[in-house]
């Protein structure tokens, strides 16, 4: 089946996932809730929602493998893997906070094809096809043209997984240069903000696939630059995430990968 097919597949399925994560939102208070980690928590949502994802997938698409945040590995019997992250922001929708996203992303031959990034509270669909460009409710978007970091604002994310003092620098850094940073505790829905010319860029120390996967093409679809990553490498270990307006790219670089304690 052709990847159009499955691209208006994953459109239609982080819909009906979005819904199904709305309804467990408004009654959050009744989730069962625990801690993998300092900040890092799942709950009886994020588990649901990605088992909903996972049955649709195999039921449609029985010989595709899949990763998710929440549950084990399905291998696949072919190379098209989709990746999952039932609920971006898990913080955020515990809190209350609306602000958080079904994320889904398809891959095969190391390269990420299909990316949706779904926002079921504001009703906000990011979609991107490999070589097909990127879209928001299906119409056209581009990353932010003529803003710098002069103008512009870069969103910064972090984890328990790096250190805190090298967030620090990164906020810093962009300070000390004027940017205005911003952090919403949704890395997928932030990557997405680049793709539409929200934000001029994202930057993050590591990110796990599921979180960036979708983001990412998005940005390059959308006429940004991202860093060449091996899409699965990032499914098996993670990585830095560098994403921006072509004029910004470079520069963000230059200003992270140093905060980060690397050269170049």
């Amino acid at each position: 089946m052709s990847l159009e097919e499955r691209s208006a597949f994953s459109i239609e399925l982080c819909r009906a996932a979005g819904a199904l994560a709305r309804d467990h939102f408004a009654r959050r208070d009744q989730l069962r809730v625990d801690q993998k980690g300092s900040q890092d928590w799942v709950s009886e949502a994020d588990r649901k929602v990605e088992s909903f994802i996972r049955e649709s997938i195999a039921e449609a698409w029985p010989q595709d493998g899949v990763v998710g945040e929440e549950h084990d590995d399905t291998p696949g019997s072919n190379d098209f893997t989709w990746v999952i992250d039932p609920i971006d922001g898990t913080t955020n929708f515990l809190s209350g906070i609306p602000t958080w996203a079904v994320v889904l992303a398809g891959v095969s031959e190391g390269e990420t094809r299909i990316g949706v990034v779904h926002d079921p509270i504001y009703g906000e669909t990011f979609s991107a096809l490999r070589g097909g460009g990127a879209r928001l409710n299906g119409r056209a978007i581009r990353v932010a043209e003529g803003k710098t970091l002069d103008d512009g604002i870069v969103a910064v994310g972090y984890s328990n997984r790096v250190r805190a003092e090298n967030v620090a620098s990164t906020v810093a850094a962009l300070v000390v240069r004027g940017t205005m940073f911003h952090r919403n505790a949704s890395g997928a829905l932030s990557l997405a903000y680049v793709a539409a010319g929200r934000l001029v860029g994202y930057v993050e120390e590591h990110m796990n696939a599921w979180d960036c996967l979708a983001g990412l093409l998005l940005v390059t679809e959308a006429g940004g630059l991202t860093e060449d990553l091996n899409a699965d490498e990032m499914i098996r270990e993670g990585g830095r995430v560098i994403a921006g307006a072509p004029q910004v790219f470079e520069e963000l670089k230059s200003m992270s990968t140093p905060a980060w304690g690397g050269s170049g």
